[in-house]
């Protein structure tokens, strides 16, 4: 099936293409409600051709891990690209297929994402092909006439591959870490190497937290000053206090995390029985699912405490805010952390956090907003202690209005326009200027990635052959009017269109 997108351009852009075609409808998605919706229901009648001249970048996000899926990153490029879309910048996503998700999708506001025909190999990655996804990496870049490429997470190997391509092409390139890494085992002794042959030759660099700069830099080798830290944000209009106060004649600790030992599984295995013989007024509510999930049901099968210990399993994002609400304390046992959106998520919703004094968590909210504790189960407990003593001084709704304050997807949107603006101002570099650069990264190491570096551009030089950017199409830049994008939010809240 064939769609037109009819476009009524503005009197100064007569000349510009009056119809564009696409092979299949498009489909809308909100990631918040599950809901899907044809893009034909938001009547594509385009008044207005604005993203010419007037746009000062044109981004593509790329990362392994987005929507359907769910978690910090995830969150991070879609409320990001969200905000951007808002500024006046044309924002793309770039991630793998996941599952019968592939090809050209649309979500809230318009924003394009293109899920590219990769199966994930391991844990939602990519498998490595170096070369393998440059050809439909230049075509999304040229159709889309981007001009700086975003690249998000150290793990992620399409966002290693995207830059990689882009900086051959010339383009300018950010990228930002989310995570924490050692420098010890062998994983993370192989994992620094491949960031450190990335950010070689990265424009710019972005941090959440300065914790996870130190660590960034550390790494990498990358200059200091070409590292900015932003932190990320949380949604306060969709994650709220209850409008009655918990009683608390039983206090109620939540966990949403996933049950993997990085976020503390085992940790929480002993905590969970120590609180529950200190005080039998509590009760836990456990969300997430996992590999060590089978190890917090034998503790409650151990303990006898299937009355006091909730097993939600995986709880859907549009689900989180009502399972916080049920609760006065969110505990987080998570071994390292750059920086925890789920803390974030529990503040805004008024309740008092308990997490463990690790990476970049001391510097996500102030001292009364948060007890914090070391990675032990009695100092957990202890902390747990202090946190039910201090409830009743703990208003949810004042807590709600100060994370409005402190915390802004419009901030960072705003912090990160910035650094797309240095990231532009820097010089272009030759093939010979960018060698050098991979050279300094070891003895060996350097002659390697400056061979996979030559190897690259010979293939970029092969594409452009095979294909010239001249019989690639260009996509027109359209722009819904503000009533139709108030008609398909007010669509999306009715849940209409479920697939």
């Amino acid at each position: 099936m064939r769609i037109e997108l009819k476009c009524s351009p503005e009197p100064r852009q007569r000349g510009l293409a009056s119809t564009a075609t696409a092979k299949a409808a498009p489909v809308i998605f909100n990631p918040f409600t599950n809901r899907y919706s044809p893009f034909t229901r938001a009547r594509c009648v385009v008044e207005g051709l604005v993203m010419g001249n007037e746009r000062k970048h044109r981004i593509l996000m790329v990362s392994d891990f987005f929507y359907p899926n769910f978690g910090g990153v995830e969150n991070h490029i879609y409320y990001l690209s969200q905000c951007l879309l808002k500024l006046g910048h044309k924002v793309v996503v770039m991630t793998h297929a996941y599952g019968i998700r592939s090809g050209v999708r649309y979500m809230t506001n318009g924003l394009k994402v293109y899920y590219i025909p990769w199966k994930p190999f391991l844990m939602q990655c990519t498998m490595p092909t170096f070369c393998g996804t440059f050809p439909i990496i230049r075509t999304i870049l040229i159709r889309e006439k981007i001009t700086l490429v975003h690249g998000h997470q150290a793990f992620s190997t399409l966002c290693h591959e995207a830059l990689m391509h882009a900086r051959t092409m010339g383009y300018k390139v950010v990228f930002t870490d989310h995570s924490l890494y050692g420098f010890a085992d062998v994983g993370s002794i192989h994992m620094n190497k491949v960031l450190q042959f990335t950010l070689a030759d990265v424009s710019q660099a972005i941090c959440v937290s300065h914790t996870s700069k130190e660590n960034t830099v550390l790494r990498s080798g990358l200059p200091p000053e070409k590292v900015f830290v932003i932190p990320n944000a949380v949604d306060t209009a969709m994650f709220k206090p209850a409008l009655e106060r918990l009683k608390d004649d039983q206090i109620v600790i939540v966990v949403i995390s996933r049950l993997v030992y990085r976020k503390g599984a085992d940790l929480l295995v002993e905590v969970i029985p120590e609180v529950c013989r200190q005080f039998v007024n509590v009760r836990f509510i456990i969300g997430g699912d996992g590999p060590k999930r089978v190890r917090l049901e034998e503790m409650r099968e151990k303990h006898s405490l299937q009355d006091r210990v909730e097993m939600l399993g995986a709880v859907p994002h549009a689900q989180v805010q009502s399972v916080l609400i049920s609760g006065h304390i969110f505990l987080n046992c998570s071994l390292t952390e750059a920086f925890c959106i789920a803390i974030l998520e529990a503040a805004s919703c008024g309740l008092l956090t308990v997490s463990t004094r690790v990476g970049g968590v001391p510097e996500v909210l102030p001292e009364d907003m948060i007890v914090l504790a070391e990675p032990d189960p009695s100092d957990v407990a202890e902390a747990i202690r202090k946190a039910i003593t201090l409830l009743p001084r703990i208003d949810p709704q004042v807590m709600h209005l100060r994370m409005k304050d402190l915390y802004s997807w419009h901030d960072v949107a705003k912090r990160t326009e910035r650094v797309y603006d240095r990231a532009m101002g820097c010089s272009d570099q030759s093939l010979l200027e960018r060698l050098s650069r991979y050279l300094s990264c070891g003895a060996w190491a350097g002659k390697l990635f400056s061979l996979v570096m030559i190897v690259e551009y010979l293939f970029w030089c092969l594409l452009k052959v095979w294909q010239p950017a001249e019989e690639i199409e260009e996509v027109p830049d359209v722009h819904l009017p503000q009533h139709q994008i108030e008609e398909m939010s007010w669509q999306y809240n009715e849940g209409f269109g479920e697939r």
